[in-house]
């Protein structure tokens, strides 16, 4: 593995997105939307910086349709959501690839009527983006390397790494 950023990095990069978060929403109260899994490690270290009234909700998508299509429907899980009418959301996620992840999930959070929403990630991919709509935060930009770590997994595993890594062609061909 190729270490990309440390955890010092990371917990400055996630310290400077929560004080843009602080500017922007200047105290007023925030629903923090997550999308599971990645980006759980994200959320738990930010909701930490934030000095402002913050809801917390977590979300599941599921991709729905042929497993041989490599772009499916995104089916947001509704359960765990609070009510969002009338709030300020942020949705965040891990990484920003394509971006069709992301923009999907907006759109099936905003038939909700909130009174705003944006995102935000941790990591993009620019040159892989295929939507026209970028987050409206991001707190590193990365080469178009598959990552672990901070959140990221491969096939389950690296998730707990403490810094974000890049795994290398022995990495994947060891698996």
């Amino acid at each position: 593995m190729k270490k990309l950023l440390g955890k010092d990095e990371i917990r400055e990069g996630v310290g400077r997105l929560a004080r843009q978060l602080a500017a922007e929403y200047d105290g007023r109260p925030l629903t923090i939307v997550a999308i599971l899994t990645g980006s759980l490690v994200l959320l738990a270290d930010l909701i930490r910086q934030i000095d402002m009234p913050v809801r917390i909700a977590l979300v599941g998508s599921r991709r729905q349709g042929d497993k041989s299509s490599t772009r499916r429907a995104v089916v947001v899980e509704p359960a765990l959501l609070p009510k969002l009418e009338g709030r300020d959301v942020l949705v965040i996620d891990d990484i920003f690839d394509t971006g069709h992840t992301l923009v999907e999930v907006i759109a099936q959070l905003a038939v909700h009527r909130p009174a705003s929403i944006r995102s935000a990630v941790l990591l993009r991919k620019a040159e892989r983006c295929e939507v026209a709509v970028p987050p409206d935060y991001v707190v590193f930009d990365i080469p178009d390397e598959f990552v672990v770590g901070y959140g990221l997994d491969y096939d389950d595993r690296y998730r707990n790494l403490p810094y974000v890594a890049a795994l290398e062609p022995a990495d994947l061909a060891s698996e």
